[in-house]
């Protein structure tokens, strides 16, 4: 850990119960918006869109829908996103739905500001793999500044609402690849846990998930920080006290607000340092199986990797300090020592019906492990480096191995 850092996190954030209402009287930051969600029903069925059209139309603004996102969004979508916003003349994007959403928005908003040239030089649709980092992406910087966006979270999972990353997909070339600017802050954004309310509790379950183990991972990444170190302890604090109330009862408010918390946290605690190889192998896992959500991903393999970690004292101390935070008596402490983290996952992932999980329901196979490992690492090196211990090809797949089922 070092003792100086840097810290910036610029959006503004309504957090709350009821604060979607607030949205229509906020200075947003263009006169027309693209509004992206996914192709799903949920957010116009449960009156989520007209909530925010309205707000849209009581501040002046005016907006066009996009609603084509995918739950790992894709390369050929981002960039039609980006192109329509240009065409339409959208001067900003709102994104309506989860990290998906949040993650495609962000590449629309650099797609629609920095179109591509043909080799003649005529002006073209902009294409985002450009601008993502890793794989086959050419990781150029991104030489216009991107759209504003803003954002209004209906989950609590990835924490995009208020960092300056995202994770796109390339179904063709089976790669998940990470964007990243400080540009991309989102400029405003909404966290009311009204609008998670009616989240299944399966999928509360996959993305509180992924809120906890994002501030797990980057209190362990060998980049910590103070800063971080404090947000990422009360973020497994909040996201284990109210996980299981949200998968149970959905309409616990209270817990629903504490879970929302602990999410946002995570995509602070995501500022200060980084996730992962945990991370870093679920996006090889979705990147062979766009249908597979990151949260279940990570449910699955987050004890094999957790416990390598342990196995090779990486950090045992804290290990230690997140099982107490999570609940563990100082007698499992005393008897399991790092271990008793992973009884409380474990114990996490009984209380949310979420232990048995199985690959192959996404139609991962055993013989195909070894080629998502080396696909993990060559693509998300980034990640891998924040690793407390360095992870080889062999021990990816073994971690992959000892969670297939």
């Amino acid at each position: 850990m070092t003792e100086t850092y840097n810290f910036f996190a610029p959006t503004k954030v309504l957090f709350g119960p009821g604060k979607l209402a607030e949205l229509g009287g906020q200075a947003l930051p263009g006169k027309k918006a693209l509004v992206v969600t996914t192709g799903g029903k949920s957010v116009k069925a449960n009156g989520y869109l007209a909530r925010v059209e309205e707000q849209l139309d009581r501040a002046g603004v005016g907006h066009v829908l996009f609603d084509r996102i995918e739950p790992n969004p894709l390369r050929d979508t981002v960039n039609a996103g980006g192109w329509m916003a240009r065409e339409q003349g959208c001067d900003f994007v709102l994104a309506l739905g989860g990290g998906s959403v949040m993650d495609g928005s962000k590449g629309i908003c650099v797609v629609a500001a920095n179109p591509g040239h043909d080799e003649a030089g005529n002006e073209v649709a902009g294409d985002i793999w450009d601008y993502v980092m890793g794989g086959t992406a050419k990781g150029l910087p991104i030489p216009n500044d991107p759209l504003p966006l803003v954002c209004v979270t209906t989950t609590a999972g990835t924490g995009s609402e208020v960092d300056a990353g995202g994770v796109l997909s390339c179904e063709e070339r089976d790669e998940k690849l990470r964007l990243g600017s400080p540009k991309l802050f989102p400029r405003l954004s909404v966290v009311d846990p009204e609008l998670m309310l009616t989240v299944p509790a399966r999928l509360t379950a996959f993305q509180g998930f992924d809120a906890l183990f994002h501030n797990v991972e980057c209190y362990i990444a060998n980049n910590h920080t103070l800063m971080g170190d404090m947000i990422c302890r009360e973020g497994v604090r909040n996201a284990t006290a109210s996980l299981a109330a949200c998968v149970n009862d959905g309409a616990n408010l209270e817990a629903r607000t504490r879970l929302a918390f602990a999410n946002t946290l995570g995509g602070y605690a995501m500022v200060c340092s980084g996730c992962c190889g945990c991370h870093g192998t679920e996006h090889g896992m979705s990147a062979h199986h766009h249908d597979l959500p990151h949260g279940a991903g990570l449910i699955m393999i987050a004890r094999a990797y957790h416990q390598h970690m342990i196995d090779v004292h990486a950090c045992d101390d804290r290990y230690v300090d997140m099982a107490r935070l999570m609940g563990a008596p100082e007698a499992d402490i005393e008897a399991r020592g790092a271990s008793a983290f992973v009884d409380q996952l474990e114990g996490l992932m009984r209380a949310c019906g979420m232990a048995e999980l199985a690959m192959s329901e996404w139609g991962i196979t055993r013989d195909e492990l070894p080629a998502i490992a080396a696909n993990a690492l060559s693509t998300n090196d980034a990640l891998f480096g924040h690793d407390p211990a360095p992870l080889s090809v062999d021990d990816v797949t073994a971690i992959l191995e000892a969670s297939w089922h």
